[in-house]
């Protein structure tokens, strides 16, 4: 059995789950190239070193970081050779994770670009260096549209509900094929939901479970201020006032599917995980990073409505909108949410025994989902405008 790699190349470095894996990299000793692109008229040293310092990362641990300029979606991920085939020699194990998180078709082309023809060519350049281990961050919805157990083997879905699941796995299957034939080793990490520090409520990123959230205050603020400045005419006729304790009545069926629910897990989670199976799985494999109890509808509603001080909402049966066809409101807020409809009503369960045993052996557990965590994680939205914190 062959000793860990210790060098890194990492890609999507400055993004959401890369930059929380290469903080934590650094905080174990490894050594990390990350490869990162200039951006808007700043340069990619400059870019890292202020997400750096939004971690508070200590500058003793930085001394194994290194700056590569260069951007996987060009050959050679952007790189003149000599540089590349420099790099390469001094890297044992590639991370890759880099993604285009787009959600909508009309962005196929450039989820492409990122999740095939980013990952084509990290898989080139490492089946020309001497790296023996290929790290792949995909995500376990390469499940597609299913029902039911969600095993971790290869996906090979009828359909999928849109493109990035849909590239993801193609990414998965290339992965396998290029890995096979270069010799090298290949874990495929497959976590589900991701959202901030479950233990401080910080994120970089505000989508996926964010978005619903946001959504219902957005709605909640625009009748608010019709009924505050207006006399709330609209709002009376659409069921929306002000309960006597000072919340906001806000007429809002969700659909929820029998036994279905949300998996969600923290990004301190995820990171740990993360380690435990790079450490812990010698010879690759996949690996989902999950939460083994569902979020269910009933229970994020109740969360929102505590915390943005409604009343109305409720989670429903699909066949309740054919008996009561949707509201206004109901309708406006599906728009909003459109992309994250069948999320919200999942009933794939992800199998995780190959992931258990690792996570098991070093103590990592995910934290519940409790009403604390959505409180800090909202508010930290809330603080940040539901923009990233950096510029």
């Amino acid at each position: 059995m062959s000793a860990p790699a210790t060098r890194f190349l990492l890609t999507g470095g400055t993004g959401f789950l890369g930059s929380h894996l290469a903080v934590a990299l650094l905080l174990k000793g490894h050594e990390v190239s990350l490869l990162a692109r200039s951006l808007k008229n700043r340069p990619a040293r400059d870019r890292v070193s202020a997400l750096l310092d939004w971690f508070g990362l200590p500058e003793e641990s930085r001394r194994g970081l290194r700056v590569v300029e260069g951007d996987v979606t060009r050959p050679g991920l952007g790189m003149a050779p000599g540089p590349l085939e420099e790099l390469l020699l001094q890297t044992d194990g590639i991370i890759h994770c880099a993604s285009d998180t787009s959600f909508s078709a009309r962005k196929r082309a450039e989820v492409e670009a990122v999740n095939l023809g980013g990952l084509s060519n990290v898989l080139e350049a490492a089946a020309a260096g001497r790296a023996s281990f290929f790290h792949l961050v995909s995500t376990a919805f390469v499940a597609g549209v299913a029902q039911g157990r969600c095993a971790e083997e290869p996906a090979e879905p009828a359909a999928f509900f849109n493109v990035y699941e849909e590239t993801k796995c193609l990414g998965e299957r290339m992965a396998m094929a290029a890995c096979r034939e270069a010799g090298m080793r290949l874990a495929i990490y497959r976590p589900s939901i991701v959202y901030g520090d479950s233990r401080t409520g910080r994120s970089l990123l505000f989508n996926a479970l964010y978005s619903p959230v946001r959504a219902v205050l957005f709605l909640r603020d625009l009748y608010e201020k019709e009924i505050r400045e207006r006399g709330g005419r609209k709002a009376a006729e659409a069921g929306v006032r002000v309960e006597p304790d000072g919340r906001i009545r806000l007429p809002l069926r969700i659909g929820a599917s029998p036994g279905g629910g949300v998996n969600l897990i923290p990004v301190d989670y995820f990171t740990e995980a993360f380690l435990a199976v790079l450490e812990g799985a010698p010879d690759g494999g996949i690996f989902h990073i999950v939460n083994d109890r569902v979020t269910t509808i009933e229970e994020l509603v109740g969360h929102t409505s505590g915390f943005l001080r409604l009343t109305g909402i409720r989670a429903c049966a699909p066949g309740d909108f054919a008996a009561a066809p949707r509201n206004a409101i109901e309708a406006l807020f599906e728009s909003y949410v459109e992309p994250y409809l069948p999320y919200i009503r999942d009933t794939r369960r992800f199998d995780a025994a190959n992931a258990r045993p690792l996570l098991e052996k070093r103590g990592v557990r995910c934290p519940g989902f409790s009403y604390d965590v959505f409180e800090r994680c909202m508010s930290f939205a809330v603080e940040c405008g539901w923009r990233s914190p950096l510029p």
